[in-house]
């Protein structure tokens, strides 16, 4: 694992919750992610563990063939604590500049202010004259079915956007970034160990992205089995022979320092996720 401690350091211009640091390692540059303290009552864990959830959701997004941000995961020693910590290297450039979703929702329509709301989002999309409306709805509903996988509660309109070659003035769908809102995260590590299969099966369904449909999140497993969205339906056609189960449980199988019961976790509550897409998948190929 990558010692990060002596990496230089730069001032953060990075945004978001999470506590972070901007360092420079085998001169790339990296937005490096510590584990941010519990602020939960009653729980055992000092740390949550969004490190191994952004590495690991990240990668799994790869492996179905998505554009994804690199990352790699690290240890950072800080006042004699060595801490777990995710390095994301920054895929923007002096030619290439990330614009989130909510850049472009701000330009779009200045009469309403556009939130999380599935509908609104769709509506900003169609409306831009920024992108190709056609392939942006693709990727977004590609993306929308990998996170159903991983479980990402937090794709909200700050981290997912575009690309914009300054050169070229041409613009694509950004790499995937920021996956640390994923696998259930906060949960212990005693609490996974004592998990039945209903409880997994559970935790597997009822897990809500933080889009929302009639002002309530849209819970993802059940949003995917209605089959009432045709383009998400499209996506899941699109990408089902790309989620190789194989080669997803490999890869955590070899996530160093992390649980083996954590490990074991998160396969298999991948694998009851992917039971659904396959359902869904048969009832619309």
């Amino acid at each position: 694992m990558i010692d990060f401690t002596n990496a230089i350091e730069e001032f953060n211009n990075y945004k978001g919750s999470e506590k972070k640091k901007t360092l420079i390692y085998d001169n790339k540059k990296y937005l490096v992610k510590f584990p941010d303290p519990v602020r939960e009552k009653n729980k055992n864990i000092s740390y949550i563990n969004n490190a191994f959830s952004e590495y690991i959701g990240s990668n799994i997004f790869k492996i179905c063939g998505f554009e994804v941000q690199n990352t790699m995961l690290g240890k950072y020693n800080y006042n004699g604590k060595e801490k777990i910590v995710c390095a994301c290297e920054d895929f923007t450039d002096n030619e290439n500049i990330l614009y989130e979703f909510e850049n472009l929702a701000l330009s779009t329509n200045p009469d309403k202010k556009i939130e999380t709301e599935l509908n609104d989002i769709m509506e900003v999309i169609e409306e831009s004259k920024m992108v190709n409306a056609q392939e942006t709805k693709q990727k977004f509903w590609n993306m929308f079915v990998i996170d159903s996988l991983i479980g990402n509660t937090d794709r909200h309109n700050g981290n997912w956007g575009f690309l914009l070659n300054k050169n070229t003035g041409k613009v694509k769908f950004s790499p995937i970034y920021d996956c640390g809102s994923a696998l259930n995260l906060m949960l212990e590590e005693e609490e996974i160990e004592k998990i039945n299969e209903t409880e997994l099966k559970n935790l597997a369904i009822n897990i809500y992205s933080c889009l929302k449909e009639n002002g309530k999140k849209i819970n993802y497993m059940t949003y995917i089995k209605q089959m009432n969205n045709e383009e998400c339906n499209k996506a899941i056609k699109r990408l089902f022979f790309n989620i190789n189960i194989d080669t997803i449980n490999k890869f955590i199988d070899g996530v160093e320092g992390m649980f083996t019961a954590r490990k074991n976790f998160y396969k298999k509550i991948i694998v009851k996720r992917y039971e659904i897409l396959k359902e869904v998948y048969e009832n619309v190929k």
